[in-house]
């Protein structure tokens, strides 16, 4: 039997049912946009442009990003293409993705990264910051040591990266207890993993601090570590310094927690922010939960209205893993509209 979407007003069994003179009362007089007391409803009357069911109905500071892995680069857009694309879209920045093959990579040095950095300010868009799914292929918390060094080397190659780039936040995934996506992943046990990435930030931050580089530390929970906001802030105030804040990612604890409270509780020390739409309609460990911006379960309003009490007003990148197969464009300009109602900038 096929699935039936219900009109507000019910079916035609319910309606054969009967239905009370008050509740048809209630539903004529909403569909007048009054209330059961008679007093004019705000959201249907509001004045143009602050109908809270069409967008916020107050502005934030925020800036809008989005993360290079939205578009299909470097398959079917080379990197200017991409950086053209946001800004056309209307985002404030973008942020870039650090791996071993393609223009942001091991293979280009400090002229290629300000190359970059110069093509973006001609095309008008910031580089918000730098990421890299390279921590999990070399976990700075591996069993292995020949991981571990190759993932210190690649951080330290992202420090000079970032600063070339012209941004001063990297991304840092200190470390993991787990990770389900990785079956040849030795675990880590909990206090060896805290003692190899408490080690590991330790190493990294001078050069980090010389090239006025912060390194963001990124709250997963998928890998078993840093499960709760008082670890989180444990673990960056241990090292007493500028330049190791939070990069606070709103999807990744979706399944179980709520990004709301964990941004009250971080504070200031959010220096970067990942928004992931996640759904809890289902319990899929895998990129897969995360959604298209707005398509998930996670309460947007409460979640903006936290980062505006810390009084953040830094990036908001919208993180998302599978470019549209076709038209990607859409993808984008979809996002953006979508960042344009969660901050007010509709009018």
């Amino acid at each position: 039997m096929k699935n039936k979407l219900n009109p507000p007003w019910g079916t035609c069994e319910s309606q054969s049912q009967g239905i009370s003179r008050r509740t048809a009362l209630k539903l004529a007089m909403g569909m007048a946009g009054l209330s059961a007391t008679g007093t004019t409803s705000p959201t249907v009357n509001a004045a143009p442009g602050k109908d809270s069911r069409k967008a916020a109905t107050k502005r934030y500071k925020m800036k809008k990003s989005i993360n290079l892995w939205a578009f299909p680069y470097p398959d079917r857009m080379n990197l200017r293409e991409c950086l053209q694309l946001a800004k056309d879209a209307g985002f404030d920045g973008i942020e870039l993705n650090y791996d071993l093959e393609s223009d942001l990579s091991p293979k280009s040095n400090t002229k290629e990264f300000t190359a970059i950095r110069k093509m973006a300010d001609e095309i008008g868009i910031a580089i918000s910051g730098v990421c890299s799914f390279l921590f999990w292929p070399y976990p700075l918390t591996s069993n292995d040591p020949n991981e571990r060094a190759r993932g210190m080397e690649l951080a330290g190659l992202m420090t000079q990266a970032a600063h070339d780039l012209g941004t001063d936040n990297l991304l840092v995934v200190p470390g993991a207890v787990h990770m389900p996506w990785r079956e040849d992943h030795d675990p880590t046990p909990n206090d060896l993993c805290d003692k190899r990435a408490r080690a590991a930030i330790g190493k990294l931050l001078p050069k980090a601090e010389k090239l006025n580089v912060h390194l963001n530390i990124e709250n997963i929970f998928f890998n078993g570590y840093l499960m709760t906001p008082q670890e989180m802030i444990d673990f960056v105030d241990s090292f007493d310094s500028a330049n190791v804040q939070v990069h606070f990612d709103t999807g990744n604890i979706m399944l179980f927690q709520f990004p709301e409270h964990w941004i009250r509780q971080l504070g200031k020390r959010i220096r970067n922010v990942h928004l992931k739409e996640f759904s809890k309609k289902g319990t899929d460990h895998s990129l897969e939960s995360f959604r298209p911006l707005l398509d998930g379960t996670t309460n947007w309003p409460a979640v903006i209205d936290a980062f505006e009490e810390n009084g953040y007003d830094g990036y908001l990148t919208f993180e998302y893993f599978h470019p549209y197969p076709h038209y990607p464009e859409a993808l984008i300009h979809q996002t953006s509209d979508s960042l344009d109602r969660m901050l007010g900038r509709l009018v």
